[in-house]
C-alpha cells in the first residue's frame, strides 16, 4: 500500500539478495490466483540455495582436473549413479509437465528439493571417495556429476537465469550459451526403479543411524560396529563403504541373526540395525557424568523441598508461586528417577 508506506522496492531486494534469489522466492510456493506472503526468511533461503549450487559447481570444477570428462554418461554405472539418474530422469519429466501446465511453484519446489537434498547433500558426498580413487572410477563419477549438474542448470534456468548461465558457461569452457541449449528430455533408458529402491534402503538406514547417534550425543569421530539384520542383504553388503564414510561405522556386518546382549536398536522399514553400547559410548565416562548430574539434581531437589517445608513461604507466597515450586519439585524427582534408570543400565 502506497498510503501505508509498507511497499517493498524489488530493486532494494535485488541489491541485497540478488535477482535470482528474488525470482526463485516469487516462484516457489506460488499458485495461480493465490496471494503470497513475502518474508525475509524466504528470500534468505533462496539466496542460500544459490550459494549451495555455486559451491557444488565449484567443487565439481575443482575435481575435473586437466582432463575434463567426455560428454554423456560412462558405460559402467554404479548403484549410486543409477539411484541419482533415475530420480533426475523422473524430475525432468515432472518439471517439464509442470511448466507446460504453468505450475511454476510446484516445478520450482521439486527442483529445490532434488538439487539440495539428493544431488548436493547425498550424491556429491557419495562420489567423493571415487573422485579420490582409481582414475577410471573417478572419471565415471565426474561424467555423472557434470551430466546431472548441466541438466539441473537447464531446468533451473527459467527461474534463475543469471547464476545458471554463469555456471553453465564456466562448466563447458565458454562454448555455447545455456539460454539456447537444448531442453533436457526424459530418457527411458535412465529409469532404474530396482536400483533406486535398493539404494533408498541404504539412504534410509544411514539417516536413521545418524539420527540415533545425534540423539545420544555421540560425536562423529567415535566409530562403532554396525550389525544389520535384514531380508535384503545385497544392497547393504554392497554399500558397506558408505556406512563407513557417512555413518561413522568401524565395521559393517549384514545377516539375519546376531547375538548382542547390549545394543542400541535403529529401525527402518527394511532393516534392524544394532550398535553396541560399549562402542557407542565410553561406559566409565558416562557413569561418571551421570553421577555428577545425579549429585546436582539431588541438591536442587533438597533446596526445593526445604523451601516448601518453610511454613512462612507456603502461607505468605502467592498461590501461583507455591504451585510453581511444587511443579519444580515433581520435575526434579522425575529427573532423578530418569538418571537412576540410566545409571542402572550402564552399571549392569
Amino acid at each position: 500500500s502506497k498510503s501505508l508506506g509498507n511497499g517493498i522496492d524489488p530493486l532494494d531486494v535485488i541489491a541485497q539478495y540478488g535477482t535470482d534469489a528474488l525470482r526463485l522466492t516469487l516462484s516457489i510456493g506460488n499458485a495461480p490466483g493465490n496471494d503470497m506472503r513475502f518474508s525475509e526468511e524466504k528470500i534468505t533461503a533462496s539466496r542460500n540455495f544459490c550459494n549451495k549450487i555455486w559451491n557444488a559447481a565449484r567443487f565439481i570444477l575443482m575435481n575435473l582436473g586437466e582432463n575434463p570428462p567426455a560428454p554423456g554418461l560412462p558405460e559402467q554405472l554404479y548403484t549410486e549413479d543409477k539411484w541419482l539418474l533415475s530420480q533426475y530422469n523422473r524430475l525432468v519429466a515432472e518439471v517439464t509437465d509442470n511448466l507446460d501446465k504453468f505450475e511454476l511453484g510446484v516445478a520450482a519446489g521439486k527442483l529445490y528439493d532434488f538439487t539440495w537434498d539428493v544431488f548436493c547433500d547425498w550424491y556429491i558426498e557419495l562420489a567423493k571417495a571415487r573422485l579420490s580413487g582409481e582414475e577410471t572410477d573417478a572419471q565415471g563419477a565426474r561424467q555423472v556429476l557434470v551430466h546431472v549438474l548441466t541438466g539441473i542448470l537447464s531446468l533451473l534456468h527459467p527461474f534463475m537465469p543469471f547464476i545458471t548461465e554463469e555456471i553453465y558457461q564456466t562448466l563447458h569452457g565458454g562454448t555455447g550459451a545455456l539460454i539456447v541449449a537444448p531442453w533436457p528430455l526424459h530418457d527411458p533408458a535412465l529409469d532404474f526403479p530396482e536400483d533406486e529402491r535398493d539404494f533408498d534402503m541404504v539412504v534410509r538406514a544411514i539417516k536413521a543411524i545418524r539420527a540415533a547417534r545425534l540423539s545420544a550425543d555421540v560425536p562423529p569421530s567415535r566409530k562403532t560396529s554396525l550389525y544389520i539384520l535384514t531380508e535384503y542383504p545385497a544392497p547393504f553388503e554392497a554399500s558397506s563403504a558408505f556406512f563407513t564414510r557417512l555413518a561413522s561405522a568401524s565395521s559393517v556386518h549384514v545377516g539375519s541373526h546376531f547375538e548382542l546382549s547390549d545394543a542400541v536398536q535403529v529401525l527402518t522399514p527394511e532393516a534392524r540395525i544394532l550398535l553396541p553400547v560399549d562402542e557407542l559410548v565410553d561406559r566409565e565416562k558416562e557413569i561418571a557424568r551421570l553421577k555428577r548430574e545425579q549429585e546436582k539434581a539431588q541438591k536442587q531437589l533438597e533446596a526445593i523441598e526445604l523451601k516448601l517445608q518453610n511454613e512462612n513461604f507456603v502461607s505468605r507466597a502467592p498461590a501461583a508461586v507455591v504451585e510453581a515450586e511444587r511443579a519444580r519439585l515433581a520435575a526434579a524427582r522425575e529427573l532423578l528417577q530418569n538418571i537412576a534408570t540410566s545409571l542402572s543400565q550402564y552399571q549392569k
